[in-house]
């Protein structure tokens, strides 16, 4: 009997001016202690005062339903305080995944953080 051996959850949270952070993520989005702790890091930026997020995607693999509602959660959280959430670097099999799910039409998508941060008015 084999075991999928799940990659670790990296996730590192740029702080910029203006209430802007990006968050990237490396390894699998997914259900367990990782996503709970990337969960608990993302609220605490929002609670200082982070408005406008940007995912960037480029380094993660993978994504699970836990793991796409902690993002629609996140959403959530920032639509009722008047922020915005942006994608970047989304790979073609985590997109299919939005997608599929319709959350694609929640987010704007960009092929990149810089382009993410400009739709944001990012002056850098």
């Amino acid at each position: 009997m084999g075991y999928n051996v799940a990659m670790p959850l990296n996730l590192e949270i740029e702080k910029l001016p203006d209430g802007v952070a990006v968050v990237s993520m490396t390894g699998q989005l997914t259900l367990g202690l990782n996503l709970k702790l990337a969960d608990s890091q993302v609220h605490a930026a929002i609670a200082e005062g982070a408005t406008k997020l940007v995912f960037d995607l480029t380094g993660l693999d993978y994504i699970d339903s836990a793991g796409l509602g902690m993002v629609v959660f996140t959403y959530g959280t920032l639509n009722e305080k008047g922020g915005t959430l942006r994608l970047c670097g989304v790979a073609s099999r985590i997109a299919s995944v939005l997608k599929l799910t319709k959350t694609d039409e929640l987010f704007g998508m960009d092929a990149t953080r810089e382009e993410s941060l400009a739709a944001l008015g990012v002056k850098r």
